[in-house]
């Protein structure tokens, strides 16, 4: 990392891969070209030093993965030894052609396929390394090692040998890299699985404490996010938080896998996902619950299209990319999209037109029914929506500066409050579900913690000092860190903002810079010592 941060335009510096091939400096005859190839040797050695590690750190990572694999498959052998066994004793011999109906193949990792020189994008992904200094860390804490660094030109070891093997599919415009990888999807008709997830009472911890946890960022890793034109949205796999998706404004969905430890991550696959019309971009994508598909919004303007699904499982003769008919929306962008934590599969989405509709699975593939909850109670546009788990409230914020929480199956309202200044998203909290963020366009006072039992009481307020722009964009988004208990944030400077709710202080706990231009999110790996953040320049 060092040798990248001392030198970030190395990358101007032609060097020969041959060591050898460079002239001698004394024939030259000139001390300042002896002086430039001793510089260049440097930056190589230094460079080659940091592949090796990477390298390194990779064959570990797959050695574990194999000890992993063999421990499997020796308990699969003895299960089927046992099996085997039983049925002898009952005079019934079992093969394994027909007396084992249908096994259920394990995900597993896919290793990194050497792909395709694809033109590297403006746009990068940034992968820094964590390590908090308390006792009870969260699960985004952990490890020490050093994690590979890029110059901003360049992508990273983890992916630099691998950009898109484009291959056009049958009936769509979308890409798919030859790491074939999918996911897993769920029998048709099948309801989601509902798995109730442990409450947990963090609303007592605000403001407890006079100083911050802070969590130690050692190094970064630049990745190329192959895409031609600005990142807009960035969220992690509801069911696998080894995969991600990207998009941006070249209308481009870019699937990825996280590589070893989040030292790095591949690209898997590369979707075209413009509206068919206007080819008009994501203005915003939800995973489905089960994570195999990508919902992705539009605009409503000029009957376009509103709605599209990315099914990432391969289906014979079938486009990858479809449209939704339905189009309950009048006007103006599609701001939000999201999937409430219930139990029957639906998603709600909030538009430029006041309005918030909650869109229901239906029993035919790809078609869902949508509903409107309400287009009245906002003055001005939905800019966020988010789901409750209780009483199934769907949480509505606005540009009108209104906070609406209204119950969807009673179809009635159960609280509004208004507030100082506009309202940009809403985030439920992921352990303690009575608490919420509700971002705002107030300078210094941003971020808006409440609970939904008290209705309009403002528990506690975050905020940052911004010093490139007056106005506060609504493309930045905050996330929550898994354990509930840290925020992240962009920000029109090039920060990243980390607040702490059990600090009693409203500025952040730490800012980390690791750009040149705004960051508009930094999202947390659950199960991983590092989160994702990444620009939109």
């Amino acid at each position: 990392m060092s040798a990248l941060l001392k030198n970030p335009r190395r990358e101007s510096v032609e060097i020969d891969d041959d060591d050898t091939m460079m002239p001698p400096a004394e024939e030259n005859g000139d001390p300042d070209s002896r002086q430039d190839q001793e510089d260049a040797l440097i930056a190589l050695i230094e460079h080659r030093a940091q592949e090796v590690e990477h390298n390194r750190r990779r064959r570990e990572y797959y050695q574990s993965k194999l000890v992993e694999a063999e421990k499997r498959l020796n308990e699969s052998q003895t299960k089927l030894a046992r099996l085997r066994s039983q049925n002898k004793a009952a005079s019934t011999k079992v093969s394994p052609s027909n007396g084992i109906k249908s096994v259920k193949e394990e995900r597993r990792s896919m290793s990194p396929i050497p792909l395709r020189s694809r033109p590297q994008s403006k746009t990068e992904l940034l992968i820094p390394a964590v390590t908090p200094k308390v006792s009870q860390p969260p699960k985004v804490a952990g490890s020490s090692g050093k994690a590979q660094v890029s110059s901003s030109s360049q992508a990273s070891p983890a992916v630099s040998s691998q950009s898109i093997s484009a291959s056009k599919e049958k009936g769509d415009k979308s890409y798919r890299s030859s790491s074939k990888q999918d996911v897993e999807v769920q029998d048709k008709g099948t309801k989601r699985k509902f798995e109730e997830k442990e409450h947990k009472e963090l609303i007592p911890m605000v403001r407890t404490s006079s100083k911050p946890s802070i969590i130690q960022c050692h190094s970064n890793n630049h990745i190329s996010s192959h895409h031609k034109r600005k990142l807009r949205c960035l969220y992690m796999c509801p069911v696998n938080d080894q995969l991600f998706a990207t998009s941006a404004l070249d209308g481009l969905v870019n699937l990825w896998e996280v590589q070893g430890r989040g030292s790095g991550a591949s690209l898997l696959s590369t979707t075209d996902c413009q509206s068919p019309k206007q080819r008009r971009w994501p203005e915003d994508i939800a995973w489905h619950p089960h994570g195999n598909s990508l919902f992705s919004v539009y605009t409503a303007d000029g009957g376009e299209s509103q709605v599209s699904v990315l099914n990432l499982n391969r289906t014979q003769g079938k486009p990858r990319v479809t449209f939704l008919e339905a189009k309950p929306h009048v006007k103006g962008i599609i701001n939000s999209i999201v999937f409430p934590p219930w139990e029957n599969t639906c998603f709600v989405t909030g538009g430029s037109d006041h309005a918030v509709v909650l869109w229901k699975e239906t029993d035919a593939e790809n078609v869902w029914k949508p509903k409107q909850l309400h287009r009245s109670i906002h003055s001005s546009a939905v800019m966020g929506v988010a789901g409750m788990w209780q009483k199934q409230i769907i949480l509505s914020v606005g540009a009108d500066k209104r906070i609406v929480g209204f119950n969807a199956n009673m179809e009635r309202t159960e609280f509004k409050h208004q507030i100082d200044s506009k309202c940009m998203s809403v985030l439920p909290n992921p352990c303690d579900f009575n608490l919420f963020m509700v971002q705002a366009g107030t300078h210094e006072k941003q971020l808006r913690l409440y609970d939904i039992r008290l209705r309009q009481t403002e528990i506690h307020a975050f905020g940052w000092k911004q010093e490139s722009s007056d106005s506060q964009s609504a493309l930045i988004n905050q996330a929550w860190s898994p354990d509930g208990l840290y925020i992240s944030s962009g920000t029109a400077d090039p920060m990243i903002h980390i607040f702490d709710i059990r600090y009693n202080a409203q500025k952040p706990s730490q800012s980390i810079k690791a750009h040149q231009k705004r960051v508009f999110k930094a999202v947390w790996l659950c199960t991983s010592p590092f989160s994702f953040l990444y620009p939109l320049i």
